[in-house]
């Protein structure tokens, strides 16, 4: 098998260019992230704990997780069919995740909630 050097552009003083067209999308994501953090953040600081609280932290983290695997796993460059290979699952358990904490706040209410 014959090994290929990787081809380099040069700066006029010499020095390699590596991966600067790289750069920028993955600076921009890590803000996205950054900034989804803050406000979640925010959110902690200034409401009071409850159902609505706990599902805009789960819309937040998945969109959190949209960037990282987007960007730094790569998946924004893969093949549409495996993209939604992966989105319909995680929509579905998103779907899943938003009507267990429904539910369970329901019944929470139900059974505790005559008690007290």
């Amino acid at each position: 098998m014959a090994h290929h050097a990787p081809e380099h552009e040069y700066t006029a003083d010499g020095h390699a260019v590596h991966g600067k067209a790289n750069v920028k999308p993955i600076l921009k994501a890590l803000a996205w992230i950054v900034g989804i953090t803050a406000f979640e953040f925010l959110l902690a600081f200034t409401m009071d704990a409850s159902t609505l609280r706990n599902s805009i932290f789960i819309i937040l983290t998945i969109f959190k997780a949209f960037f990282i695997v987007a960007e730094f796993m790569h998946l924004r460059h893969e093949t549409k069919g495996l993209i939604w290979s992966i989105l319909v699952p995680m929509a579905l358990l998103v779907w899943l995740l938003v009507a267990l904490i429904t539910e369970g706040s329901a019944v929470g209410e139900a059974i505790f909630g005559a008690a007290h």
